[in-house]
């Protein structure tokens, strides 16, 4: 979950490193650090908390060269502090590293035995340890960096660099994702496109298992089995003002109001005009039995959501699973199944090994991701883009709605070719669904009255969510979102669950929020809210204005929604969960866009 920048540069490389490292901080922002080559020599600097402190420390204790490796960690193995802080050095070689080596204690003890003693924390020091090993053994760092890898288990992408090596950088991935960014005269390595695209438009993707040698005017990829690999150079086109606030106080504020925008483009991309879906490829839900949806955190949830189209709309059996458990429960996969992985980045760890888990057993793989190119798309038969943008916020928001909307498309789809909608039915949701950017557009006008909920939300200690149907994972998603950013403890429950243990702890401090627009289960859910009220919790009710007139009345805050088919509420109503958890964040001061604890891509176990 760490982010990885190399540069083999024609400027000063320090400035170009920390500003690489801005575009990945979403990835870990326990501490930062940079290594160079100047004239020869390899030196660092490294410092705990935010990058600016990094940014600060260069200013006072400058680093020269135009070679360079950077890094911005989320601590696995050891604290947060300056000594476990990347890049690692040992004598000649500084190394970056996301992922987990699991058997660095081995390697430690192997190491000891010639003399060579960690001073600290982490599995990510031993790298360096063994590559120097090599080194005083007379190998090349080519040499030295290719035998240390091989000795390693666990998951892991790595760049080295070397004293005395100003053309040179050593790049490795097993189970994390790296990139080599081709410019004139210049080189670059990266965790994912975002830190490249200033640089350059020219990326390759290793596969796993590939052994890179870079200089600044060629790289050389080895795979796996050590033969030489010709990797596919691509032309990017990330929108590099995606990765600005353009405004906002923060990425969350910001990725939250570009929802209609981003919605409407993956209308447009999956619907036509002539109510025709459009796939970027077939897939025929006619030979389909049971579809099993994989999936982590908020993704997982929207799954969740999707389960209730898939099933409802177009009768087809559903799992859901949690990536991190289905990988390790190994399930029996029948003929005629379809597993489909849902993933922002495509490169969630869990998820990824659930997929290679399914090659093979599956008789379709599909994936819904945001990155084109990750490795969750590359692996699937059929890779459904969200189009949701480049998204920094740890919190998804348009990635989640974008999810949810492919997912409800590929639905409809799979509807239309087992019969199970008329036409005309299936005419009236798309129609629904084209008008759903409108209805976002309504939707955002609730942040007034939303903060003004949201002050009284940041005094509790505990919140509950409660919804009904497709509610229900919006429920589990608003107290994800709550828990994620402002750090109260928030729990979701199913409506109809709530006299089967939660109500125990419905007391007058407790907050309890009814995701309920006006549906088929609308009475049900006020029934419940009711109960809830007798027992003196403060009820939040979000619902359209007929359910507010309806089952409004003695609540403790009201949030009203615009009207929306029961079908696309769980879309519409992941604003208010949204907008819930940004404002009581806000109240309580915390940091809404890098929250304690968490990263935004999740590439280790």
């Amino acid at each position: 979950m760490c982010g990885i920048v190399g540069v083999l540069g024609t400027h000063e490389v320090a400035p170009i490193l920390v500003e690489a490292l801005k575009r990945l901080e979403y990835r870990g922002y326990d501490s930062a650090g940079i290594a160079t080559v100047n004239d020869g020599a390899l030196d660092r600097r490294r410092a705990v908390g935010k990058l600016v402190n990094l940014s600060d420390l260069l200013v006072h204790d400058p680093l020269a060269g135009k070679s360079g490796i950077g890094h911005t960690r989320w601590a696995t193995h050891g604290a947060p502090t300056a000594e476990n802080a990347h890049p690692h050095r040992c004598g000649d070689v500084a190394v970056v590293h996301n992922g987990i080596i699991e058997n660095f204690r081995d390697l430690r003890a192997e190491l000891a035995e010639h003399g060579l003693t960690s001073e600290t924390e982490t599995d990510t020091e031993t790298v360096a340890m063994l590559a120097h090993h090599f080194l005083r053994n007379g190998d090349t760092p080519v040499e030295a960096a290719r035998k240390t890898i091989a000795k390693l288990e666990g998951a892991f992408a790595l760049c080295f660099l070397f004293h005395g090596e100003e053309d040179l950088i050593v790049a490795a991935r097993l189970g994390s994702p790296l990139a080599i960014g081709h410019g004139e005269g210049e080189m670059f390595v990266g965790s994912d496109a975002i830190a490249l695209a200033p640089m350059t438009d020219q990326v390759t993707y290793l596969e796993e298992g590939d052994f890179a040698v870079v200089t600044r005017n060629s790289v050389e990829i080895t795979d796996k089995n050590g033969s030489r690999a010709n990797r596919q150079k691509r032309q990017i086109q990330l929108e590099t003002a995606g990765v600005e606030k353009g405004g906002y106080k923060h990425f969350m504020a910001k990725e939250i109001a570009e929802q209609p925008m981003v919605l409407g483009n993956a209308l447009n991309f999956y619907i036509g005009a002539n109510d025709t879906i459009t796939l970027p490829g077939a897939i025929d839900f006619t030979k389909i039995d049971r579809l099993t949806m994989v999936a982590c955190g908020t993704a997982y949830l929207a799954c969740l959501t999707a389960k209730y189209w898939f099933e409802q709309v177009a009768r087809l059996p559903v799992e859901v699973d949690i990536a991190s458990e289905f990988r390790y429960r190994e399930p029996p996969i029948a003929k005629g199944t379809a597993a489909l992985f849902v993933s922002q980045s495509g490169e969630t760890a869990d998820t990824l090994a659930a997929l290679r888990y399914c090659e093979g057993k599956a008789d379709t793989i599909l994936s819904v991701v945001n990155v084109p190119e990750s490795s969750i798309a590359r692996e699937s038969d059929l890779a459904l883009p969200i189009l949701a943008g480049t998204e920094i916020g740890v919190a998804s928001t348009k990635a989640f709605t974008c999810q949810l909307t492919v997912l409800l498309t590929l639905a409809m789809e799979a509807a239309r070719q087992r019969g199970t909608l008329p036409p005309d039915q299936l005419a009236a949701h798309l129609a629904d669904m084209r008008a759903l950017p409108g209805l976002l557009n309504q939707a955002l006008r609730i942040e007034k009255t939303v903060r003004k909920v949201s002050r009284k939300l940041a005094e509790a200690q505990d919140v509950i969510f409660l919804g009904r149907g497709a509610m229900f994972p919006l429920a589990l998603e608003g107290a994800l979102k709550l828990k994620e950013i402002s750090y109260i403890h928030a729990e979701g429950y199913a409506s109809g669950e709530l006299k089967h243990g939660p109500i125990a702890l419905i007391d007058k401090k407790m907050p309890v929020v009814v995701m309920a627009p006006t549906d088929p289960l609308f009475d049900k859910t006020v029934s419940n809210m009711q109960e809830v009220m007798a027992r003196n919790g403060k009820v939040v009710l979000i619902s359209d204005q007929d359910g507010i007139a309806t089952g409004g009345i003695g609540v403790w805050e009201q949030i009203e929604m615009p009207a929306v088919s029961p079908l696309l509420a769980p879309i519409l109503y992941a604003v208010p969960a949204q907008l819930l958890a940004y404002h009581t964040a806000v109240a309580k001061g915390t940091d809404v866009d890098q929250p304690r604890n968490l990263a935004k891509s999740v590439t280790v176990e």
